[in-house]
């Protein structure tokens, strides 16, 4: 079975080495939570918002040896009042966990997408 986990956070700046680094933290977080083996991930598809243009962050997943997973990288939305510096991520898993054994991930500014009912964009 297929079940998507997603993850969010924030860069500190608009910098290849700042997007990696966010990227990176955040798909560790989401591997460590979730107990993933990478050789289980279809697919990532990666969005940031418009203010983060000098890094894809799929640079980080490749970095971290995922040569066989399809990737991609994508904008979001210029949504009024979103949060601004945010790397986002849908990570396409193969596992027998059910929906409720799965744990989303929200780091720095962007634990502020929970508050505000954004969790699910």
């Amino acid at each position: 079975m297929i079940r998507g986990i997603r993850g969010a956070t924030t860069a500190d700046h608009n910098t290849k080495e700042a997007i990696v680094e966010a990227a990176h933290e955040m798909l560790e977080e989401l591997i460590e939570s979730n107990e993933i083996d990478p050789d289980d991930i279809a697919a990532a598809i990666f969005s940031t918002t418009n203010d983060l243009n000098a890094e894809f962050p799929t640079v980080a997943a490749r970095k971290m040896g995922w040569t066989g997973v399809a990737l991609m990288n994508t904008h979001e939305m210029a949504v009024p009042d979103a949060q601004p510096q945010c790397i986002r991520v849908l990570v396409l898993l193969n596992t027998d966990k059910s929906p409720g054994e799965i744990r989303n991930i929200y780091l720095k500014g962007a634990v502020n997408l929970r508050a505000r009912g954004m969790e699910e964009t």
